[in-house]
């Protein structure tokens, strides 16, 4: 039993961090938000108003993938949201010295663009793959298989796209032709995904076990606490405790 134990209390150790994360980023959408608001209702609408809407809409956008990542908080793939984490940062802040530098960098700095273009096809790829993961990781085997090719398909536009963001646009009509081919089937995937991992049937096997009571009133709160579902805490629980019993 011990071992269960740590199964849904190792993750509560981390609910601080993710409450913080979550804290912040809901205040810095509604600070942004509030901006946003003033500068369409503060009377003349002028360049600066225009550059505190762009910013609201980029703390908006950033926030909404930042939600994605936190997504796989508490799982195995929590490392891919890390790294999604991390690589907003880059679009985020080359967006605001694009909105708000002068007009002379925003002209001339290629660098910048580049870096912003590359960072948000980044940061996009790793918040669509952070929200697949989270509903599908624990899906059957069909699901599985096609979580993993749109993930191909995912990795590899994002490696097109990045590579003409920095190499500029060929002259040949097969790239286009290509990229528009892996994009619709990135998103035929993604859509199929989800749609399967939420509306389709469970994995072959998966029997229904009685709990008590007691039991499903804790996992309850440790759900909330850490914000993973009842059924995925119970689920890293038994698991735990089956290899450290067979161990």
């Amino acid at each position: 039993m011990p071992p269960c134990r740590m199964a849904t209390t190792q993750p509560t150790q981390h609910a601080p961090v993710r409450r913080a994360i979550v804290t912040v980023t809901i205040v810095s959408f509604s600070v942004a938000a509030l901006l946003g608001v003033l500068a369409l209702l503060g009377g003349d609408f002028g360049d600066t108003q225009v550059r505190v809407l762009l910013t609201t809409v980029t703390v908006g956008v950033v926030s909404i993938g930042v939600l994605c990542y936190l997504s796989t908080a508490g799982t195995s793939f929590q490392l891919v949201g890390v790294l999604g984490g991390v690589s907003v940062l880059v679009p985020l802040g080359t967006a605001l010295v694009l909105i708000w530098a002068e007009d002379r960098l925003r002209s001339n700095d290629e660098a910048v663009f580049q870096a912003f273009g590359v960072g948000a096809i980044v940061a996009g790829t790793l918040a669509q793959a952070c929200l697949l993961l989270a509903i599908a990781h624990r899906k059957g085997p069909v699901v599985r298989v096609l979580l993993a090719l749109t993930l191909v398909l995912a990795g590899l536009l994002a490696a097109i796209l990045s590579a003409l963001v920095l190499g500029g646009a060929p002259d040949e009509d097969y790239v286009a032709r290509a990229v528009g081919v892996i994009a619709i089937l990135d998103v035929l995937g993604t859509v199929v995904v989800a749609a399967l991992a939420k509306f389709g049937p469970g994995p072959e096997g998966v029997e229904k076990v009685s709990v008590p009571e007691g039991l499903v009133a804790e996992l309850d709160r440790r759900a909330a606490a850490t914000g993973r579902s009842r059924d995925d805490l119970a689920a890293t629980a038994i698991e735990q405790y089956l290899r450290h019993d067979a161990s």
